[in-house]
């Protein structure tokens, strides 16, 4: 039988509050704690040589159960005392434990090494879904990777996989992908409430500091309690303009000019807690949420790259980051694919173009269109411009009269608008000259289709 005394010593949270405000010098306190681990006799006289931490370490890289024990009661203890970090002086263990949900181990390292400056890395974990969040979590890793970073990426948070088709195999989210080409620990629960998560962040993860980014999922007050620096978002919208869920396609469709991107802490209420850093862009008249949402959010995250290293030092807190004017607030609502169609009967060039621009991602728009005789059938469409002449309201599609013009639709106003690039229901995106040699002769017109009456649903 090996018997084996560990002595711990670790920061006590409370103290570490009292002394980022009192510049105090924090209590250290101290755990001692007596392993049993029981060896087969065949294997005693091989093993005896070696010191009991090496055993430890061995076991412990193995997955042994005696190792997992002793890091569930660690993790426990530190918890119940508010454990900010714990040391184990002179030696450094891997504890490993498995996500069941994405199949990828938790990799839970003590905070002290007797050389490595990485004992003195703060733990951040990232939160994110789409391929302009996965850009981020690139850059932020790179950062993090950096002889004089103070920090390190210990863990990302993203959607769950996604099954393509009726019987295609499970995709994980461009995040999650990221994530495990770069060797990063992988959670995804279903909701972010979920007592399991929530646990895992707590007990094994232990956060210093949060990112999220385009995560998709409202954060509970439990979570939010979690990272000892909070959790930090990088949001496409000049706050406390165009707070929620589509800030890049509400702003574009409403014609803001400059846009911009904030950098703020989490709160419970959604994208209203205190500002960081903001930066303004203004934006090309033609250009569409596709492109200026990967731009605001490359600048967004330089702007949180210079900010992490003041929030994880205690310089920029919720407390001197900059609160957002309530009486400025505007929503940015979720998107309803009905919002999709266009209305040239009753809306202008301007107004049409500005929803092409900020629907370009999701859900797109689109108008009725017939040709000839045929049923109407939906158009999407996809680049416009609008033209400074005006013309005589008509419901006729033509194209321009100069080589490389679009089709030309007019409203309800006499304003035209230009469409460089459509789709036809069951074809692919083609240009106007493309469209036009299709209709093979025939005239092409938009249609307003009856609206349903109240109530009115599908036979």
């Amino acid at each position: 039988l090996l018997v084996v005394t560990v002595h711990l010593t670790f920061h006590n949270q409370r103290s570490l509050q009292r002394q980022r405000a009192s510049e105090s010098v924090p209590t250290l306190s101290t755990l001692e704690t007596t392993v049993f681990i029981k060896l087969p006799e065949k294997n005693w006289e091989r093993m005896k040589g070696f010191s009991a931490i090496a055993i430890l370490f061995l076991i412990g890289m193995a997955k042994h159960h005696h190792v997992r024990a002793f890091s569930s009661w660690a993790v426990r203890t530190a918890r119940k005392n508010q454990v900010h970090s714990t040391t184990f002086p002179q030696y450094s263990f891997a504890f490993i434990t498995e996500s069941p949900k994405c199949h990828t181990p938790w990799r839970l390292f003590s905070s002290a090494d007797d050389s490595s400056s990485s004992s003195e890395k703060k733990r951040v974990v990232f939160l994110g879904t789409p391929d302009v969040a996965a850009e981020s979590l690139r850059a932020i890793v790179k950062d993090s990777q950096k002889e004089d970073s103070c920090y390190e990426v210990v863990g990302v948070v993203t959607q769950p996989p996604k099954r393509r088709k009726r019987k295609g195999k499970v995709i994980p989210s461009p995040v999650g992908f990221v994530a495990e080409e770069l060797d990063i620990p992988v959670l995804c629960p279903d909701k972010a409430k979920d007592p399991e998560f929530l646990d895992d962040m707590e007990q094994n993860v232990r956060p210093d500091l949060c990112i999220t980014a385009a995560y998709g999922q409202y954060l509970p007050k439990r979570f939010l309690a979690t990272p000892t620096y909070g959790t930090v978002n990088i949001h496409p919208s000049l706050l406390p303009r165009w707070r929620g869920a589509s800030p890049v396609q509400r702003s574009l469709e409403a014609n803001d000019n400059p846009i911009g991107v904030s950098v703020l802490f989490t709160v419970s209420k959604m994208d209203a807690g205190p500002v960081i850093s903001q930066e303004e862009y203004q934006v090309g008249e033609d250009e569409q949420a596709t492109t200026v949402l990967a731009h605001l959010f490359d600048v967004g995250t330089g702007m949180l790259l210079e900010a992490i290293p003041d929030v994880l030092n205690g310089k920029m807190t919720m407390e001197t980051a900059t609160t957002q004017d309530e009486e400025h607030v505007v929503n940015a609502d979720m998107i309803n694919p009905a919002e999709a169609e266009i209305k040239l009967w009753k809306e202008s060039a301007t107004t049409v173009h500005n929803r092409v621009r900020g629907f370009s991602i999701w859900p797109g728009t689109f108008v009725y269109t017939q040709v000839g005789d045929n049923e109407p059938t939906k158009t999407k469409i996809v680049t416009t411009r609008v033209l400074s002449e005006t013309a005589e309201p008509t419901d006729l599609i033509q194209l321009g009269p100069k080589k490389g013009d679009g089709l030309r639709f007019v409203c309800h106003d006499g304003s035209v608008l230009e469409v460089l690039q459509l789709q036809p229901v069951t074809k692919k995106v083609m240009d106007a000259k493309s469209f036009v040699n299709g209709l093979q002769g025939r005239d092409a017109k938009w249609i307003q289709m009856p609206e349903k009456e109240e109530g009115e649903t599908k036979a």
